[in-house]
């Protein structure tokens, strides 16, 4: 691994596992890092991020944190918060810089995604304000849509959602059946 990055290989033994108050660091700093590259609205305090326990991980069992382990390093963050009745909303997916071009975000995705369905949501709802490319391919794979794109603090944000109870078939790549 001589650029730092996993391979393959190594991938196969990444975990995703509940949050854990040694996390919080890594989680921080995962979260400073979006706000320094400008995918942050200036407006978002990441109040969440700083009580993890009392934001994600309560009574509630709807709500849930996860992060993305490879050899006792956290590469990756996402947390899914209860907002109506059967609504949920994924939040603070991040993969470290240099592992952004890896499974890691899709394997979290799938995580928070069946945690939605355990749950009984029939809805998931997300906002981005990353660059389009780098999250858009991520979002088609599970089936968001766009719903729109507002102006929050002088960043665009991107909203999306995905309804659970619509069967998805991720597209094939050309050539294949």
């Amino acid at each position: 691994m001589p650029d730092g990055k996993p391979s393959q290989d190594a991938l196969s033994q990444l975990t995703i596992r509940t949050y854990q108050s040694q996390d919080r660091q890594t989680v921080s700093r995962l979260f400073r890092e979006g706000r320094l590259v400008g995918q942050i609205p200036p407006t978002d305090t990441g109040a969440d991020i700083e009580r993890i326990r009392e934001n994600y991980l309560t009574d509630e069992p709807a709500n849930h944190f996860w992060v993305a382990e490879l050899h006792g390093r956290v590469l990756g963050m996402i947390g899914v918060l209860k907002r109506r009745e059967h609504t949920a909303e994924v939040r603070r997916l991040r993969v470290d810089k240099p592992w952004q071009d890896t499974p890691i975000g899709a394997k979290l995705m799938e995580t928070a995604l069946a945690h939605c369905r355990r749950h009984g949501f029939l809805k998931v709802v997300l906002d981005t304000g990353f660059d389009t490319d780098v999250v858009m391919g991520l979002f088609d794979r599970f089936g968001f849509q766009h719903t729109r794109t507002k102006n929050r603090a002088g960043k665009e944000v991107l909203e999306f959602y995905l309804d659970l109870y619509r069967p998805h078939k991720p597209e094939q790549p050309h050539g294949h059946d």
